[in-house]
């Protein structure tokens, strides 16, 4: 089965948390604090892999985590790194981050790599908090988190010729003759359903991949049928075959099937609908096709495309389109053209995330992901620990949000699993 459309969840390791130790040596009777740092999580890393054709594996596992870093230890000992963790995609995957719709990567070459979560720093042991007059700091940092979100891996097909046209009109059985690609053919509408790639070999040791686009349909672009499905792939071809059943066998007329099939181009993508078409009239073994080719032809071509008659069937015509193919290809630049994306900053979006206050029955619920890290980051077992947290709360704005919100002194705030009586 093709499957090119997966949503996952991925979790790049938190890093570990720094130690509180103290030297500890015979004849030594107060060593001071040697406690080691935590080691970074491990990262999330995508990796394209020309061996893999589609998303299906992502539809049976959909959680992917890192490993942690490890926790700091006595003698300055710092935890070990936690291992990336590689998830491989098919070439030609784009990724998203899945809320804001932003891509994070778009790997297009075979071994592309892109680290798509980082994994969180590792927390300070408590012998960098050692000075002149705190000598034996009985705190450390915790490990900050990895980064988390859903993703969506989404493939579109890297061809260099596309084939268009409505189900049955011969796509398949074109493709077929052409490249090595052995799509399954039958008289039936929607015969293909999913995109199949073929490489046409000219002999000469000069060739080009095509893709056959499962047969588009009117509101395709609004995603009828599997319209989005498909169009995609049609995205990073730089030709377009477009195939047409000039005959008429079934009562369809050319000419409105032509300009119905770039019309769902146009409404889905501006782009998509000025790449370059060769027209491809087909099924020029039936007679009826002769009744209908002149005009078809001529129309066309005062717009401005290259007509060839064809019979798929019979292989009539097809070395003519080839070659032809080829000298349009030559002339055209090899890599398409960079898809003008909006680029998710995970930097950026981890400093515009909102502290909030909530008000519940019994306490004030602050929220964030700078407060998740101060909570962190503090030992409220010892008094220095939780000056720097009072600190804290006030440089980051908690304290005048808590007292905005009409919080009285000795009401409950909860954060992060710590809760404590507000004093002002």
């Amino acid at each position: 089965m093709f499957s090119d459309f997966a949503k996952i969840f991925i979790k790049a390791g938190d890093g570990g948390n720094g130690a509180v130790t103290f030297h500890r040596e015979k004849y030594v009777a107060a060593g001071g604090p040697d406690g080691g740092d935590g080691g970074r999580g491990g990262n999330v890393v995508f990796v394209a892999d020309k061996n893999i054709s589609t998303l299906m594996d992502f539809r049976y596992k959909r959680k992917y985590l890192a490993e942690n870093g490890g926790n700091g230890r006595d003698a300055k000992r710092n935890g070990k790194n936690g291992e990336a963790l590689e998830i491989r995609v098919p070439v030609g995957t784009l990724i998203r981050e899945a809320e804001s719709n932003l891509v994070l990567c778009d790997l297009k070459e075979d071994g592309a790599r892109m680290i798509a979560a980082k994994g969180g720093a590792g927390g300070w042991g408590n012998a960098h908090f050692a000075t002149a007059t705190r000598q034996t700091p009985k705190f450390a940092k915790s490990g900050m988190p990895g980064e988390e979100f859903m993703v969506t891996l989404e493939l579109k097909l890297i061809a260099d010729v596309g084939l268009l046209g409505f189900p049955n009109v011969g796509k398949s059985t074109f493709l077929s003759i052409v490249s090595d690609a052995r799509p399954k053919i039958a008289n039936y509408h929607f015969t293909t359903l999913t995109p199949n790639l073929g490489v046409v070999d000219m002999g000469d040791g000069s060739g080009f991949v095509v893709a056959d686009i499962p047969g588009i349909i009117e509101g395709a672009h609004e995603g009828v049928g599997l319209g989005h499905e498909f169009l995609r792939h049609v995205e990073r071809t730089r030709l377009l075959l477009h195939i047409v059943d000039v005959s008429g066998v079934e009562g369809r007329n050319p000419m409105e099937d032509f300009l119905a099939i770039n019309r769902e181009l146009k409404l889905y993508s501006e782009k998509l609908s000025q790449k370059p078409q060769i027209v491809l009239a087909n099924k020029a073994d039936i007679p009826m096709f002769h009744d209908n080719y002149e005009s078809f032809k001529q129309e066309l071509e005062e717009m401005g495309y290259k007509v060839f008659p064809i019979s798929a069937a019979t292989k009539q015509g097809i070395a003519e389109v080839l070659n032809y193919t080829r000298e349009v290809l030559s002339k055209m630049p090899k890599e398409a053209e960079e898809e003008d994306y909006e680029m998710y900053d995970s930097v950026m979006a981890a400093q515009n995330e909102e502290i909030t206050v909530t008000k519940t029955e019994d306490a004030y619920e602050v929220e964030g992901l700078r407060v998740r890290k101060i909570v962190g980051s503090t030992n409220f077992d010892d008094y220095e620990s939780l000056q720097y947290f009072q600190r804290a709360l006030i440089k980051c704005g908690v304290i005048s949000m808590l007292k905005d919100a009409g919080i009285q002194e000795g009401d409950t705030v909860r954060m992060y699993g710590i809760e404590f009586e507000f004093v002002f």
